[in-house]
């Protein structure tokens, strides 16, 4: 096997090489931005299960100390909301600081994913011109070759040339599936966000409303 794929490799010709480094390099991308999507994933559950309670206790102090000392990326979004709430109390500022974190996180988790699908391109259009360029020179090898010999090389240069176009498209098929599934880890990364800081404001607002009416009750009695 590995001298079929190594004679492969060769007779496939000078663009065999830059097909190989773009799958090395989407490949290393992949792997990369997997492991950083799962360890955000990983770190938002975890910083939200040690805020939520303390949300339950008003215990808004320890949430803001928290999350300016956390590195999970929804800390960022419920920290700025508690940042907020310190100046305004009124939901839209609330959540508008939220989201201002949230857009200040997600170019973070969505950092270099695209480049798996323009790498794909690449690879893809590399084998299609090495393809090419292998035809042409065959068929001027073949213009001045013995005519007896003329079908039997024109079909091995083909062949040779043919092989460009398959390690491209090799490389392409798995760089556009991690793509997608990246993509897909991402905005489940994203949607879960925004759940916890809807979650969060929500409760924020419904304390902060008990709070005031209760303070209003008081002063009326």
């Amino acid at each position: 096997m590995f001298d079929v794929i190594v004679r492969f490799f060769q007779e496939g010709g000078a663009f065999m090489l830059p097909i190989a480094i773009v799958l090395a390099l989407g490949l290393a991308i992949a792997i990369e931005r997997y492991f950083f999507l799962s360890s955000a994933k990983r770190v938002n559950k975890k910083a939200f299960a040690h805020m939520e309670p303390l949300l339950n206790k008003n215990n808004y102090a320890a949430v803001l100390s928290f999350s300016t000392t956390d590195t999970a990326p929804i800390s960022r979004i419920i920290g700025a909301g508690m940042a907020r709430l310190n100046h305004s109390q009124r939901r839209e500022d609330i959540e508008y600081a939220m989201e201002e974190g949230l857009m200040e996180t997600t170019p973070r988790l969505e950092k270099r994913t695209a480049y798996l699908a323009t790498l794909a391109n690449i690879s893809t259009l590399l084998g299609l011109l090495g393809t090419i360029i292998g035809l042409i020179a065959a068929f001027s090898a073949v213009a001045s070759a013995d005519p007896s010999e003329k079908a039997s090389l024109l079909s091995q240069s083909i062949s040779v040339a043919m092989n460009t176009t398959a390690f491209g498209l090799i490389a392409a098929i798995p760089l556009l599936a991690f793509h997608s599934i990246l993509q897909t880890k991402t905005t489940e990364i994203i949607d879960s966000m925004e759940m916890a800081g809807v979650k969060c404001l929500n409760l924020l607002i419904a304390r902060n409303e008990l709070n005031t009416h209760s303070r209003s009750s008081d002063r009326a009695e």
